[in-house]
């Protein structure tokens, strides 16, 4: 398979290069990511102003790949490669393994997700993988897990995919187990820090400590905290099919 690799860590993070090992084995894998640190762009997209494209040098050579680093955010990076570079459509996106989880409520910020999603928009199977921050499971580890169970998944289903996984810190019962779930709700408690600084001027920095208010089976919260590895099929239609169903039928 053509597999395509993208991320919101920037194109040298350790998560994405687990993923090239891990792939580079079976599949031909090209990589387009941010040139730099993207996190929490979600779906953000340049309108306007010139990207910068970069080769990806090192991974180019180290793993005899196409990569590329792009001056843009995570879905800059997968559009400007299915619309502008690629002259054979991958058969898969890939983002991530995203450093620190994308549970709940916080898929609607990930840049993770943001990239993945721009994947299903073009009808290719796409997943956001991300591992627990404080996770006793390496990179290379997730990286080789996934790289088995993606040739499974694809094998048995026929239409295009989206799907979120978590890993957590450390595996129920020392093995993995792949657990489908919806998605949970979070939030954070002070979750802006005010600065005044001595020239009068205000600053905010986004901070704060997690909050689950939705984190019951069988949420992606609660898969990831029993020790599972958290499935979540997204979508992008955000249509409330039964508000409009009943304002049709009115």
């Amino acid at each position: 398979m053509r597999i395509l690799i993208s991320n919101d860590d920037g194109i040298e993070a350790r998560g994405l290069e687990a993923l090239v090992k891990a792939l580079t084995k079976e599949h031909t894998v090209i990589v387009s990511a941010p040139a730099r640190q993207q996190s929490g762009m979600a779906h953000a997209l340049n309108v306007g102003r010139p990207m910068e494209l970069l080769k990806g040098e090192r991974l180019c050579r180290q793993y005899g790949i196409e990569a590329w680093a792009v001056d843009g955010t995570p879905t800059d990076s997968v559009k400007l490669y299915l619309e502008a570079i690629a002259e054979e459509k991958p058969d898969v996106v890939i983002s991530g393994i995203n450093h620190g989880a994308n549970l709940a409520t916080d898929i609607l910020y990930s840049g993770t997700v943001g990239a993945a999603m721009e994947g299903i928009l073009h009808d290719i199977s796409s997943f956001a993988i991300s591992l627990d921050m404080d996770s006793t499971i390496p990179y290379e580890e997730a990286a080789e897990i996934f790289a088995a169970y993606l040739d499974r998944i694809l094998a048995e289903e026929k239409q295009p995919l989206f799907w979120n996984i978590n890993f957590p810190r450390a595996f129920q019962g020392g093995r993995p187990q792949f657990v489908f779930g919806r998605q949970g709700k979070r939030d954070y408690h002070n979750a802006f820090q005010r600065e005044l600084r001595e020239d009068g001027r205000v600053f905010y920095t986004v901070a704060g400590e997690i909050f689950d208010t939705d984190k019951s089976k069988p949420t992606d919260i609660y898969a990831v905290e029993a020790g599972y590895i958290a499935v979540t099929p997204l979508m992008v239609d955000l249509t409330d099919y039964m508000e409009l169903e009943k304002k049709l039928n009115r």
